[in-house]
């Protein structure tokens, strides 16, 4: 699609470690337990480690570029061990470029764990979470941070639940339909710069950018602040990107779709998202329009296809015509006296 050629990608090669404790003591509650050394040092995989096999000595396989995980079983088989191979175990571990640790079920690393870390100068954490609801929150957070962005100049909104992602060239009405849609009680998710990023299998997230953020541009009119006029219900800060409505105007030498049996969609991030070209000209009610293709796409999520509910309609009466003897047939009304 058009839409797409002057999009770019973006992905961060790394995140620094104090990065990542700032935002997964806000989201987390993850605590630091160490001097606040190592915070420059960069976290550069999205996936967590346990180390345990490197404790024991076990390093072919050692991703130490990750972030370390302590559960019960690492404190326990550190435990295990005398202080001598305790010290040794511990040592050879930090000999790596590890970027941080981290210990689950609120437990804390002994002194000489907390010695030779500081030497090393790596941070050590803690969490009240178990481990596998760590790792669960840790890699999804890290997920975030390491999946590639493209930026689309477009508008996002939430109709119904449904986000609709309205895209064409510029000038061509995008902020007026989003405004409109906003104004009859929808939510903004962004106007001009949407940042979609992939999360998981087939799922297209989108959001704005920090600078913009619910802020929109009206030609003719400036600048709108959408929460400070509409209030904290018109916005939202994502949403999946469910329908891409491409506006662009009305030519006669293209063939709009008319039944809705051949379903089109565009590739972004490998996510395939269905696509509805809609050919706009002056008089037509395109909020209207864009209110239909949400409930016309929750009724196919739910199991029902209009366009293919009318061709097995059509070819049921084609068969019933052809096993019916009679040419006529008369449908019988009521008497209507009102």
């Amino acid at each position: 699609m058009n839409f797409l050629e002057k999009s770019k990608e973006i992905r961060n090669e790394y995140i620094e470690v104090g990065y990542f404790f700032e935002q997964c003591q806000r989201l987390f509650g993850l605590q630091l337990v160490s001097e606040n050394k190592g915070f420059g040092r960069k976290i550069t995989d999205r996936s967590i480690h346990r180390p345990g096999l490197a404790l024991a000595g076990f390093i072919e396989l050692f991703t130490f570029n990750r972030v370390q995980l302590f559960g019960n079983t690492e404190v326990r088989y550190l435990n295990s061990l005398t202080k001598a191979k305790k010290i040794k175990a511990i040592t050879k571990f930090f000999s790596f470029e590890i970027p941080c640790v981290i210990f689950t079920n609120d437990t804390e690393p002994d002194t000489d764990f907390k010695k030779i870390a500081r030497q090393k100068k790596v941070s050590i954490y803690k969490t009240g979470h178990s481990t596998t609801k760590a790792v669960y929150h840790l890699s999804d957070f890290l997920d975030d941070q390491f999946a590639t962005q493209i930026t689309i100049h477009g508008a996002l909104v939430d109709v119904y639940g449904v986000g609709l992602l309205f895209v064409g060239r510029s000038g061509i009405g995008k902020s007026e339909v989003t405004l409109d849609l906003v104004e009859r009680g929808h939510r903004l998710v962004a106007d001009d710069v949407i940042l979609a990023t992939r999360k998981g299998e087939g799922i297209l997230m989108g959001s704005g950018t920090s600078l913009m953020k619910h802020f929109m541009e009206i030609r003719g009119l400036g600048l709108l602040n959408v929460e400070k006029i509409f209030g904290i219900r018109s916005i939202r800060f994502q949403k999946r990107i469910e329908v891409i409505v491409v506006l662009e105007e009305w030519d006669s030498e293209i063939e709009y779709t008319r039944t809705g049996l051949d379903s089109s969609t565009t590739s972004i991030l490998d996510v395939e998202v269905q696509t509805v070209r809609l050919p706009i000209f002056p008089g037509k009610n395109i909020t209207v329009i864009s209110e239909v293709i949400a409930l016309n796409y929750l009724l196919k999520h739910y199991g029902y296809d209009p366009a293919q509910d009318m061709a097995g309609r059509i070819k049921q009466n084609i068969e019933n015509k052809r096993k019916s003897k009679e040419k006529r047939s008369v449908i019988y009304f009521e008497h209507d006296f009102e």
